[in-house]
């Protein structure tokens, strides 16, 4: 039976597998890109709105083709899943769950947990992970 927890944030995921002795942990790396507004649409008053809505939208759009690239990476590395757990800061797990729904059905009715989890090292996810699994 093949048991993965997978801890995710916007910048990386852990990908944790846990047979009965051991575990392996696999990192993948998001690549999206942050937006960080800046005012470059000049005075309101001057021009009679702000310039930063198309960029905003453009931008906006491209973070979501990023999320899905990202979201579509971790389904194929746990697609042969037995037993899936989610963990995550925020909402991000939520996210990814949706997106399972939605896209990867086959997937998605292996997920037996999604819950919140702060931000933690490589050994902490792990740990959390192989406690999760052990107490099922």
């Amino acid at each position: 039976m093949k048991k993965i927890g997978v801890w995710l944030d916007s910048k990386q995921a852990y990908i944790v597998q846990v047979t009965d002795n051991d575990d392996t942990l696999k990192t993948i790396t998001s690549d999206i890109e942050f937006f960080n507004r800046t005012s470059t649409g000049g005075s309101r008053v001057k021009w009679g709105g702000t310039q930063d809505i198309n960029h905003e939208r453009k931008y906006l759009e491209k973070e979501k083709k990023q999320f899905k690239k990202y979201f579509k990476t971790i389904a194929d590395a746990v697609s042969n899943v037995d037993e899936l757990a989610l963990f995550g800061p925020a909402d991000i797990n939520e996210k990814f769950k949706k997106e399972l729904s939605e896209n990867y059905k086959s997937i998605a009715d292996k997920v037996t947990t999604v819950q919140k989890a702060d931000s933690m090292t490589e050994n902490e996810t792990r740990a959390l992970i192989r406690n999760f699994f052990r107490h099922r």
